[in-house]
């Protein structure tokens, strides 16, 4: 299904994204797998050529202005070109409104919503511009190329505790329009996926202490374990998610059977919020 494309996957270390990274690789594709992470990122590359498949690992973070620019160049000087690129990176620093930092916000926004965008602005050479090339040569468009932008319920519909991640979650929804309108013409579809409750360690349990480093300092993830079982409760197949039936909703729309999907956001939650 992916034979002769070329993936870009960040934050692909973990998670949703190194499922994405290998489900993309097990139907034919080249990725680019990244994480903030070289090790995580390594891994993932070394288990989709261990099965056969090819992956390159470009460790970097997405927030970085540069990285952008370093990790498309990177990918086109290892496969040549890119067809797909998933924006997936991010992370939560959850807090009540009252109480948030200027840093919590703007990380959280960062992450969620400008990096995407650049990430989407360093790909136009090698999307947009070759997609243009083959119209004035050819009159048609041969190759696919899409981009898939992972949102969330909680940027359409708010949450407690995360007025910055909804923030930036619903700003890649309009940020994925936009795109979708200005480069349709050049047959380059942008859609976005809306995960619900996916049992990564973003949603796992908060008890169980896991927490990532920002500047220095610890940040918990997770979810309290009582609201977690509440957010289950509403969830009609009664369960939450697992990262590679989360990874089959991106697989989904960057799939030949979504050619005519376009600034289409997919909520995956199992039903929640029907």
């Amino acid at each position: 299904m992916f034979e002769n494309q070329v993936v870009v996957i960040t934050g692909a270390g973990r998670g949703i994204g190194a499922a994405a990274a290998r489900l993309f690789a097990q139907h034919g594709a080249s990725v680019v797998v990244n994480d903030l992470d070289e090790e995580p990122a390594r891994d993932v590359a070394d288990q989709i050529a261990s099965a056969g498949g090819r992956a390159q690992a470009i460790a970097g973070d997405v927030t970085d202005p540069g990285f952008p620019a370093a990790i498309m160049q990177g990918a086109v000087e290892a496969f040549g070109k890119i067809n797909v690129l998933v924006n997936n990176a991010g992370f939560t620093w959850d807090g009540m409104l009252h109480k948030m930092s200027d840093e919590q916000w703007q990380r959280i926004v960062d992450v969620h919503a400008t990096a995407p965008f650049r990430m989407i602005r360093a790909v136009a050479p090698y999307m947009r511009d070759p997609a243009r090339a083959e119209l004035d040569a050819n009159g048609e468009i041969r190759e696919p190329r899409c981009i898939i932008n992972v949102s969330s319920t909680s940027g359409l519909h708010g949450n407690i505790g995360q007025a910055n991640y909804a923030t930036g979650k619903l700003g890649i929804v309009g940020l994925t329009k936009s795109v979708a309108k200005e480069w349709g013409r050049f047959a380059i579809r942008c859609n976005a996926v809306a995960f619900g409750l996916i049992d990564t360690r973003l949603t796992q349990p908060k008890e169980r202490g896991v927490a990532i480093n920002v500047s220095g300092s610890d940040v918990s993830l997770g979810i309290p374990g009582r609201l977690r079982d509440r957010v289950q409760l509403g969830i009609p197949l009664g369960r939450p998610a697992t990262p590679e039936e989360a990874a089959g909703g991106i697989l989904l729309l960057a799939s030949p059977m979504a050619a005519y999907i376009t600034g289409h956001t997919l909520e995956v939650t199992g039903g929640a919020g029907i």
